[in-house]
């Protein structure tokens, strides 16, 4: 009986293991994937000037990056795997569309640090947030209260053109997305543990939704440390 939980408990640390690592491994993809496709369409002049000239594509590709995030996340577990990482997929490229507009907007020296810091910064509050005994869920419910307050003050500022008001919520969002990274590691974690955990598609489907909240904690992350460190061109 003694043997059989053992090697239960092997069992389920070494699924837990290879799902985490799955977690990361499909964040660290989906942001080269967007970090490429970002720097394609700002070396292309044809594209930009697409994006730039006509506002409808820019909204449109908006709006499909946040309709395929909420279709992704309410249907999971109800489409394959393969559909599900391939979503994915086509979110990171989606997001490197839009994102190209900041290789266009901030030097490549200050988008590089920038980036580095951010990966330093995610990191750590990554590690912390698994390692750490404290709960955070408190913390990553307030967290998430205010970001949908900063997203309402984002469209406000957008006809007050506030410059104060832009850093202000630049400053804040940073501090949110830094406390969002702890608590969703310590979430993942926690999802992905117990003495029955075992890799299957319905845990895949969660390491890859967990790999898809870190990717957009990075990524948020990076676009406000980088409107506060950035150079403009």
């Amino acid at each position: 009986m003694e043997t059989n939980n053992l090697v239960r408990n092997y069992t389920a640390k070494a699924a837990q293991a290879t799902l985490l690592r799955s977690v990361y491994l499909w964040m660290t993809l989906a942001l080269i994937i967007t970090g490429f496709v970002a720097m394609y369409v700002a070396k292309s002049y044809t594209l930009v000037n697409m994006m730039i000239q006509n506002s409808m594509m820019f909204w449109g590709v908006l709006i499909a990056e946040v309709a395929l995030v909420w279709y992704l996340s309410a249907r999971i577990y109800k489409m394959s795997f393969t559909t599900a990482t391939i979503l994915f997929i086509v979110y990171s490229i989606l997001n490197g569309v839009t994102l190209s507009i900041l290789l266009l907007v901030y030097t490549a020296s200050s988008i590089a640090t920038t980036f580095f810091v951010t990966a330093g910064t995610f990191g750590t509050m990554a590690i912390f947030g698994y390692i750490t005994k404290k709960d955070l869920t408190r913390i990553g419910s307030l967290c998430i209260m205010g970001v949908i307050g900063i997203i309402i003050a984002s469209l406000v500022n957008l006809f007050l053109q506030n410059s104060m008001m832009d850093m202000v919520i630049s400053y804040i969002g940073v501090l949110l997305f830094v406390g969002l990274t702890a608590y969703d590691s310590q979430k993942i974690k926690r999802l992905l543990s117990g003495d029955d955990i075992e890799v299957n598609e319905v845990t895949q489907k969660i390491a890859l939704m967990g790999a898809m909240t870190l990717y957009l904690d990075f990524i948020n992350l990076f676009i406000y440390l980088l409107r506060i460190l950035g150079d403009r061109k």
